[in-house]
């Protein structure tokens, strides 16, 4: 249980490091994160830039509280905050998607895809991987000395589903895309309702 715990953390350090690098990279790319913020139509416009920066200090303090190895409770507080920002995401996604809001995913800091279903899902099960490692914390399966083989495979692996989930969007572009039916070129709208 440990190695899968070390692998959930490492993805989770990795996905939430590569989405608040892209967000604060430059300024415009903050400045389209609020924007999108703002076109969820979940909260007052007013509180966009109050909403965004809280997005980005709970997904850096995510990493900064996986990335401690020596303190389990630290760890595990970690985890919880990670579940609870993913399943929020999800939710907002969601909630937004049911009022009608068509909105880029700005998740990484780059413009993407309009937020649907895979987003949703995405964090979905972002969040129960954060669940399963808090979980791994609270049984406190520390083996006595770790073989560098098991960490080797979960860093690999962690680093495999990092990759997935942050270019998420180009996979399933190639898998399904959608073109404008008038002119036949890709559409920016591949949010598979």
């Amino acid at each position: 249980m440990y190695y899968l715990c070390l692998a959930i953390r490492l993805l989770l350090i990795g996905v939430f490091s590569v989405a608040t690098w892209g967000k604060l990279r430059h300024r415009s790319a903050f400045r389209e994160f609020v924007r999108s913020v703002a076109g969820l139509r979940l909260f007052p416009a007013g509180l966009s830039t109050a909403i965004a920066v809280s997005v980005i200090a709970a997904e850096a303090g995510s990493v900064v509280l996986l990335a401690i190895p020596a303190a389990p409770a630290v760890t595990g507080v970690g985890f919880a905050l990670a579940g609870c920002v993913l399943a929020a995401f999800g939710a907002g996604i969601l909630a937004s998607r049911r009022g009608g809001a068509r909105v880029a995913c700005r998740c990484f800091g780059t413009k993407g895809v309009v937020l649907g279903k895979p987003h949703i899902i995405r964090n979905l099960l972002l969040a129960a991987l954060a669940a399963v490692g808090l979980l791994a914390v609270l049984t406190g399966t520390t083996p006595s000395s770790l073989h560098p083989g098991g960490t080797a495979i979960a860093a690999l692996a962690a680093g495999v589903g990092g990759l997935l989930v942050v270019r998420l969007d180009d996979l399933l572009a190639l898998i399904a895309p959608t073109a404008d039916p008038r002119t036949g070129s890709p559409t920016a709208d591949r949010s598979f309702r």
